[in-house]
C-alpha cells in the first residue's frame, strides 16, 4: 500500500468520501451521512493534511485528514488538530492500513505545531472506537457539528 497527500477535492478522494458518506447512512439509518461542512482548503498544508492510500493496481483503499481548529464556540481548544475521513473500503480491512495512516496524520499534526488531536466518531461504529482507543486516545468534552447528539463520542490524545 501507499498513502500520498493528495487534495480533499480530488477525485479518488471524492470517490471515497462518496463511499463513507453511504456507510454512515447505513450504519445510523438517514440519508445525509456526516453533514460537518467541508472543503479542501481546511486540509491544505500547514492547517492540515489529507492522505489517501492506494492498492498496488493503484485503485483507493483508504483516506483521513486532519484539519487545524482554534478555541470556538463549537467546543475546539486552541491548537487542537481534528481528524476526519478516516476510512478504509470494506476489502482493505484488517490489515493495518487505519493505523498507519492515522500514526502519519499525527506525526504532520505534530510538526506543524498542533497540540492535540481531537475526533468525533458515533456510537454505531465500534471498529473507530477500538482503533482510537488502542491508539491513545481518550474519551474528551464533545465539540464539532455532532455535539449535542447522544450517538456522537469525542476522543483526543495530547501531540506533545
Amino acid at each position: 500500500m501507499n498513502i500520498h497527500p493528495r487534495p480533499f477535492d480530488h477525485p479518488d478522494a471524492v470517490k471515497l468520501n462518496d463511499q463513507v458518506q453511504l456507510e454512515y447512512a447505513a450504519r445510523y439509518g438517514d440519508d445525509e451521512g456526516d453533514v460537518t461542512p467541508l472543503d479542501a482548503s481546511m486540509f491544505e498544508p500547514p492547517n492540515g493534511l489529507y492522505l489517501l492510500a492506494y492498492d498496488a493496481q493503484g485503485h483507493p483503499v483508504a483516506t483521513g485528514g486532519w484539519r487545524s481548529q482554534e478555541r470556538n464556540a463549537e467546543g475546539y481548544s486552541d491548537g487542537d488538530a481534528e481528524l476526519k475521513r478516516m476510512f478504509v473500503i470494506p476489502e482493505g480491512r484488517g490489515n493495518g492500513l487505519a493505523r498507519r495512516i492515522l500514526a502519519a496524520l499525527e506525526a504532520d499534526a505534530r510538526a506543524a505545531g498542533r497540540s492535540r488531536m481531537v475526533l468525533e466518531t458515533g456510537d454505531q461504529q465500534p471498529e473507530a472506537i477500538a482503533l482510537y482507543t488502542s491508539s491513545g486516545y481518550t474519551p474528551c468534552q464533545k465539540f464539532g457539528h455532532y455535539r449535542t447528539y447522544e450517538s456522537s463520542l469525542c476522543f483526543a490524545k495530547p501531540l506533545r
